[in-house]
């Protein structure tokens, strides 16, 4: 059974859980790409093998989870190049129908009726090594002898 079909049978609160967007977003989603798709089907070419549904799921596992693409082409059976590609593939599709975009900065600061449930600012403070400043680390050498 497709990830998709179980996931419609579970609660809308574990949905969303699980993909981070409500099952009505999900279903505007998959109208969406089944749009484009049909589109970039009459020009030809080998078909995908993911459905759109798990494409979507695909994507949106990405960004919620941040899991490394290798472990995602594990997963769901396909080249770690194939998932990169469908990542892209589905957010412009999703980025190009204007329906899914977040509001600007500008818009944030002005209050023209727009609610936002969420704002995520990624602020990870990761360490850097460096290697400690000692003398004997340096090489000694007389100058006379530089060219």
């Amino acid at each position: 059974m497709e990830r998709y079909e179980r996931l419609k049978k579970l609660k809308p609160e574990i949905f969303k859980r699980l993909t981070g967007v409500t099952s009505d977003t999900f279903k505007a989603m998959l109208a969406e790409c089944e749009l484009a798709d049909k589109r970039k089907k009459s020009r030809g070419g080998k078909p995908n093998k993911l459905s759109i549904s798990m494409q979507i799921l695909l994507m949106l596992e990405y960004y919620r989870e941040y899991r490394s693409m290798i472990h995602m082409a594990f997963d769901y059976e396909v080249s770690e190049a194939t998932v990169s590609r469908t990542i892209k593939e589905i957010e412009s599709v999703l980025l190009k129908s204007g329906k899914f975009s977040l509001p600007s900065k500008k818009a944030l600061y002005e209050d023209d009726g727009i609610e936002i449930e969420y704002i995520l600012i990624d602020a990870t403070e990761c360490p850097v090594e460096r290697p400690k400043k000692s003398k004997d680390d340096a090489i000694v050498g007389k100058r006379s002898n530089i060219p």
